[in-house]
């Protein structure tokens, strides 16, 4: 066999994530042409195709599976090695990939780069936002180094550090503001807008409402926590958002914040990472970080 390069084992890893050689090319920041030599010459020197190619995607041959499988375990340990130097120094230093979901991401990252780039100013750090199951997929596969997500996650192979608590808060017409709030479990009658499937805050909202976490598909689920607000200043219903959100997202928006009566809905927002990380020291100094800029909020 011939001599194998981190580069194309990097090159076969973004290919197999994004299914499509445009789009892994992009990533890796080279042409689509280079990309499909690297990616053949890796083939050549297994001697085995790792790739099912049609016009429009590729798709992983049985052999290319159970190479991805090799393939990012050794990814996982190369950047593991420069976690290792990184965590011999003092403080936080160099790249760190962060994770942040989207109810989260909008308005706690703004604040947070800024405390950042102050109390760490060595560190350079690259946010990806998505839902939770991709970043619990990142995380493993030691793509992202850390996340901030709604605990728990329940994954054994992480550590969940709790950082603050956000209650949840009702988001109605303007004109309903001098109405009664309703129970949780009667907004189902009041249209109740969710974010779409996927998406951890919807879930959260569904069992405080004590509804089913599958509904009859109405076309109104929103992709944002905005989106879902300016639905209902647009009279379309209901929504439960996030504290933090109000003030981002109501302004604007011919809408009214009200509290349930009662035991406020809550969750606990919390910063995980592999319990094997190198960095785990510098990552509960960031949390302590992230803590505090999220307790400001």
């Amino acid at each position: 066999m011939n001599s194998l390069t981190l580069r194309q084992l990097r090159y076969f890893d973004a290919l197999a994530e994004h299914g499509h050689f445009g789009r892994a090319a992009d990533v890796c920041a080279i042409s689509q042409p280079a990309l499909s030599v690297q990616i053949k010459e890796l083939e050549e020197s297994f001697g085995a195709p790792l790739l099912e190619r049609t016009t429009r995607s590729v798709r992983l041959t049985s052999f290319g599976e159970d190479v991805l499988v090799r393939v990012r375990e050794i990814l996982r340990s190369v950047d593991e090695l420069g976690d290792m130097a990184r965590a011999a120094q003092s403080g936080l230093t160099g790249r760190l990939r962060l994770g942040v979901i989207p109810t989260i991401a909008p308005y706690l990252l703004p604040a947070l780069l800024r405390e950042v780039k102050t109390t760490f100013p060595d560190m350079s750090l690259m946010v990806r936002e998505t839902m939770t199951a991709n970043l619990l997929t990142e995380l493993h596969a030691g793509r992202i180094d850390t996340a901030i997500v709604a605990l728990p996650v329940s994954e054994t192979a992480f550590t969940e550090v709790p950082l603050w608590s956000e209650e949840f808060v009702l988001v109605r017409p303007n004109t309903e503001a001098a109405a009664p709030v309703p129970a949780p479990d009667t907004l189902e009658r009041e249209r109740l807008l969710l974010l779409e499937e996927g998406h951890c805050f919807r879930d959260q909202a569904l069992s405080f409402c004590s509804l089913p976490s599958v509904r009859p598909h109405e076309g109104l689920d929103g992709s944002s926590l905005s989106t879902l607000v300016q639905m209902v200043g647009a009279g379309l219903g209901v929504t439960v958002i996030p504290e933090m959100a109000v003030p981002v997202d109501t302004p604007a928006a011919a809408v009214s914040v009200a509290r349930f009566a009662g035991a406020q809905p809550a969750r606990t927002i919390g910063m995980i990472w592999r319990k094997s990380s190198p960095l785990a020291s510098q990552l509960q100094e960031l949390s302590d970080v992230v803590r505090d800029v999220g307790e400001s909020l």
